[in-house]
């Protein structure tokens, strides 16, 4: 009797499922140890990362930054390869705009007074739901026009204003802690106007402008529905934050590289995951089947009719298509997850942040670059609005050139604005994109605001547009994942537990086949979730899972040697 291969099948080939065959297979070549696979239902490998050009620019469709230098495995394997220098320009070459150009709603060029103390009071309440703050002085007054700040008794204050800590959202604290805030500084200036502005008015409307910026960051369309007890576990690497030169795509190419031709199967959507929680001998004993010494536990049924069996399936398909999956009447697994599965994808959050490009065409040669725009939009629907600027622009924080002096102007969306703008035409975009710009850059009284005739006189317009649009997209239906209220770092462990489930001993429970189905990607890592390295550390994570099952070497060490 010939004894079959153990076969691995990798769903996705995005950064988690091509980390695991990379592991898997550089691991075991040599002794040929496994059949391995990996199929992905698209036309093209990287997932969410999606490096393309625009206008002779390099850019970023997906996943943007390394998030923090220092220990990275992303930043490692882009500096072995080289990747972190190019000749052809590249998005964010010049790291993070400084000294960004802030108007409010009518034209109003913001002075640092006015923005810096607001500024200030939100990253320190970040930072303090984030764990980091007040490890040196709580009390500032660098940046508040020299009025001290107590920032650590507007946290402490912001967490008392409600019943208990259970349950907040960042949202609220966020809100609490501006109430806190203008409790405890007195307002010099009350009474003096901006236009149509109020000082309090103002100051919350620029709280607001960061608030904006930290939906793009989380994904989380609405902040009331990220969890504040959650935010303190999520891990960054240290160090600078940086964009790849030759693309993040680059990554992911290197990766697969290494795997032989033919190992990566694109176009092949898995429709349904058949397993067998109770045991193959069970199963086929009461379907009358006879010997199932030869059977692999798992079949992959495809959109195409084509199906396919494994011994093991990793599983790295979005949250959004695990949510999906666990919706539908034929759901996506046969029989259904269990239910610490399930309510865990369910309770956990996944949202839509959507890029949006513009290729500025400049007609007249005398134009100052565009600036990095900071938005500081009215909050209340008044009359102080400009009606014309559309609704799906007005939670945008920024727009700016993707670098400094470039032709390419890039503005970032999130939650309803960015499902909105996947379905908008192209016209419609730059012609909301221009009004919105034009009320902000342009005013007839240049001693109180900015005088930038030239972008409302028709010698500026933008002439091409692309976007991306990750909500409608079958294949991910969202970006990334947040820990939202009524979920909590639990559920992403559990989101990592393989199946059947193992216990602590690490023996199946039942006479179920073990690891039948694994998880890896971005959302099943505890700390380093909605990241590119986290989808990264996942992949190992269950590559050394299954090479510790067969004792052929890997283990966790070398995760926890790369966390």
């Amino acid at each position: 009797m010939v004894v079959k291969k153990p076969r691995i099948v990798i769903i996705g080939a995005g950064m988690a499922g091509i980390t695991a065959a990379h592991k898997i297979y550089s691991a075991t070549a040599a002794t040929e140890l496994f059949e391995l696979c990996v199929v992905e239902g698209g036309d093209r490998i990287g997932g969410r990362i999606r490096t393309s050009e625009f206008c002779g620019d390099r850019i970023e469709m997906g996943a943007t930054w390394i998030h923090g230098i220092g220990g990275s495995p992303i930043h490692k394997i882009a500096q072995e390869i080289h990747a972190l220098e190019s000749d052809q320009p590249w998005e964010r070459m010049d790291g993070f705009a400084e000294d960004p150009l802030t108007v409010g709603e009518g034209g109003f060029q913001l002075q640092p007074s006015i923005v810096e103390p607001i500024f200030a009071l939100y990253r320190n309440m970040m930072e303090f739901a984030q764990g980091m703050l007040f490890e040196a002085e709580a009390t500032d007054s660098s940046n508040n026009g020299g009025v001290d700040v107590d920032y650590k008794a507007i946290a402490a204050r912001a967490l008392k204003m409600g019943s208990n800590k259970k349950g907040l959202s960042i949202g609220s604290f966020l809100r609490r802690a501006i109430e806190a805030y203008w409790a405890s500084v007195k307002r010099r200036d009350d009474v003096k106007g901006y236009g149509s502005w109020s000082t309090k008015m103002l100051q919350e409307a620029i709280f607001a402008m960061h608030e904006n910026t930290e939906r793009t960051y989380t994904s989380a369309g609405d902040l009331s529905t990220l969890d504040f007890n959650a935010e303190s576990e999520y891990r960054g690497f240290p160090g600078e934050e940086i964009t790849i030169a030759k693309g993040y795509l680059s990554i992911v190419e290197w990766l697969a590289s290494a795997l032989p031709t033919g190992l990566i199967q694109l176009g092949r959507k898995v429709k349904r995951i058949q397993w067998q929680p109770e045991g193959l001998v069970r199963s086929l004993e009461r379907e009358n089947k006879g010997d199932c010494s030869s059977r692999r536990p798992v079949k992959l049924c495809f959109d195409d009719g084509s199906e396919m069996v494994a011994d093991h399936v990793i599983v790295t398909v979005s949250l959004g298509v695990l949510k999906a999956g666990i919706r539908e009447e034929s759901g996506m697994f046969s029989p259904p997850l269990p239910s610490f599965k399930t309510e865990a994808i369910s309770r956990l959050g996944f949202g839509v942040v959507n890029k949006l490009f513009l290729q500025l065409d400049r007609e007249s040669k005398n134009l100052e670059p565009f600036p990095f725009l900071e938005m500081v939009f009215h909050r209340s629907n008044s009359d102080s609005r400009n009606q014309k600027i559309p609704w799906w622009m007005r939670k945008t924080a920024s727009i700016c050139p993707i670098y400094k002096n470039s032709s390419v102007i890039l503005s970032w969306f999130a939650g309803e604005e960015a499902l909105a703008l996947e379905s908008l035409k192209d016209e419609q975009i730059v012609n909301g994109v221009l009004t919105t710009v034009s009320s902000f850059l342009s005013n007839s009284e240049p001693q109180n605001l900015v005088n930038s005739p030239e972008y409302s006189n028709g010698t500026v317009k933008f002439t091409r547009v692309l976007k991306s649009q990750w909500g409608s997209n079958p294949l991910f239906l969202g970006s990334y994942s947040y820990v939202a209220v009524g979920s909590s770092g639990d559920d992403l462990d559990l989101m990592a537990v393989p199946l059947p489930y193992i216990n602590n001993n690490s023996e199946c429970v039942g006479e179920a086949s073990p690891l039948q189905i694994l998880f890896a990607g971005e959302a099943t890592h505890r700390t380093h979730y909605s990241t590119t390295h986290g989808a990264y550390l996942s992949g190992v994570r269950e590559a050394n899972r299954l090479l510790q099952h067969y004792h052929c070497g890997g283990g966790f060490s070398e995760l926890f040697v790369s966390q």
